[in-house]
């Protein structure tokens, strides 16, 4: 079936980059903070905790990390209270970006986000300018190793799945925001075993980016971004070719 950009496969590589920063950990206790605040800590009957929980598990964080994390969320212990946030603006070649962010400055955070755009070559848009060119998706990362093609379609897109692509040595499978978790539990129940499910934004259309040189300095704007310790999340919407993102990490 057919495939969405690469980016956010890039993204789910990045994402162990981050945990040996020592910053993962702290990005989804926020997380779980904020969902829980937002519809209580019942994991059930609340999908944005029980997703961001979930995300949580798939990379390792300890229980107690996320007890914590979710009382925090509803008074029970005591904890600062963050807002959510957007940002869109652009990277270099035209490349939308769009950045999700927790923080109890808004003045503060929103003027060191203008500044990472305008230090890396990149600049801060008007709400509104990119984020028509984003759908909010569930996302379902799996091994090859995990499942056939014939088998993965089977459960995934009778569960509701809107699309399996080929990402080389995984399967990513897409969702409807609302069908996330109903996918993730048909694929549990088959006995398909997956590396992460998450809640994200994915592009609509996609800038190709054919040199390495081009690449290097949009993922220069991305990384400054995904250094700031109030953004959560950086979506783009640009496509590199296996090959130059080879020549951009060789």
């Amino acid at each position: 079936m057919s495939g969405h950009s690469k980016w956010h496969s890039i993204k789910h590589a990045k994402g162990a980059a981050d945990a040996a920063r020592g910053k993962l950990f702290a990005r989804l206790a926020r997380q779980i903070e904020v969902a829980a605040r937002a519809g209580g800590s019942d994991v059930d009957a609340n999908p944005s905790l029980r997703a961001m929980v979930q995300k949580a598990r798939d990379a390792s964080m300890p229980k107690d990390n996320i007890e914590r994390a979710i009382k925090r969320g509803t008074g029970e212990l005591e904890g600062v209270t963050y807002e959510n946030i957007t940002y869109e603006g652009y990277a270099t070649n035209g490349v939308a970006v769009y950045v999700e962010a927790l923080t109890d400055n808004r003045n503060r955070t929103g003027a060191e986000v203008k500044n990472v755009f305008t230090r890396n070559g990149g600049s801060l848009a008007e709400p509104g300018a990119v984020a028509w060119q984003f759908e909010r998706k569930g996302v379902i990362i799996l091994d090859k190793s995990a499942a056939s093609e014939d088998d993965l379609m089977l459960v995934a897109l009778e569960a509701g799945a809107e699309d399996i692509a080929d990402q080389g040595d995984s399967w990513q499978v897409t969702t409807a925001a609302t069908d996330l978790h109903t996918v993730s539990s048909a694929l549990e129940e088959a006995g398909i075993a997956f590396t992460s499910t998450d809640l994200t934004m994915l592009a609509t259309t996609s800038v190709a980016l054919g040199e390495a040189s081009a690449a290097k300095n949009v993922l220069r704007v991305i990384d400054a971004l995904e250094d700031h310790d109030d953004v959560q999340n950086v979506y783009a919407n640009f496509d590199i070719p296996d090959d130059v993102l080879q020549a951009v990490y060789a």
